[in-house]
């Protein structure tokens, strides 16, 4: 609940941004000084870019989190009873040492998403954030390819 409620303020805080800053396009295009219009063109494009950053990552979150709920609603999540630190995360060791079994199963099926998303969060618990969005990007692909499976 705390994610959610850090992305909410987040998003709002950018559309706060994006409302100042195509406010501020708009006045320096009005001046019609080349170095004006340019900042104000520029001032256009970037907050553009951000919202497509935004809608981006609302999407990934949400189609990540359905696959979650899918997953743990045919008792799919891994169920590994690993140590965990005093803040609640798994401790690094224990989950590279069962990392192989996850990465095993994505190369016996991989056209499977299910396998894919319990690699993705083999990566997450050790640490591996990067290629854990990678392999949660690569099951969402999957699964929009062959809903049905």
């Amino acid at each position: 609940m705390k994610t959610r409620i850090a992305v909410a303020v987040m998003a709002a805080l950018l559309v706060l941004y994006l409302v100042f800053a195509v406010g501020y396009a708009v006045v320096l295009l009005r001046v019609g000084e080349p170095v004006a219009t340019g900042l104000g063109v520029a001032l256009l494009v970037l907050p553009l870019l951000a919202m497509w950053g935004l809608v981006t990552e609302f999407l990934f979150g949400i189609r990540a989190q359905k696959l979650g709920e899918r997953l743990e609603a045919e008792g799919g999540m891994p169920t590994d009873e690993l140590p965990l630190r005093p803040s609640g995360r798994i401790e690094r060791e224990a989950a590279a040492a069962v990392f192989p079994k996850f990465k095993a199963e994505a190369e016996a099926s991989p056209e499977d998403w299910r396998v894919w998303f319990r690699l993705a969060l083999a990566y997450d618990a050790a640490g591996d954030s990067r290629r854990a969005r990678w392999a949660t990007r690569h099951a969402i692909r999957l699964d929009r390819a062959h809903p049905a499976g």
